[in-house]
């Protein structure tokens, strides 16, 4: 029996995938993240960026959820760099 834990690798996948997204200059919510890249713990996975050392900044928007009311969800995005 193999005791890899297979979401290291997934957490990876997710972590790299999100990365991608971000440094092409999309956003992202939990919502997109789900469709886009199965990942259930978008929180997270920004969580590990930031520890990496992405300079990831999020906002709260509003969104229309599945039962039609508007709800508000985080939003992140690669954080603007500031010039001198």
């Amino acid at each position: 029996m193999d005791s890899t834990n297979q979401n290291i690798n997934t957490c990876s996948t997710q972590s790299a995938s999100i990365r991608s997204w971000l440094e092409a200059g999309k956003t992202i919510t939990a919502g997109e993240a789900l469709k886009q890249f199965s990942c259930f713990r978008l929180a997270a996975r920004i969580n590990d960026l930031r520890a990496e050392g992405m300079q990831i900044s999020s906002r709260q928007i509003a969104v229309t959820n599945a039962q039609g009311k508007k709800v508000r969800v985080a939003e992140y995005e690669l954080a603007k760099k500031v010039s001198a």
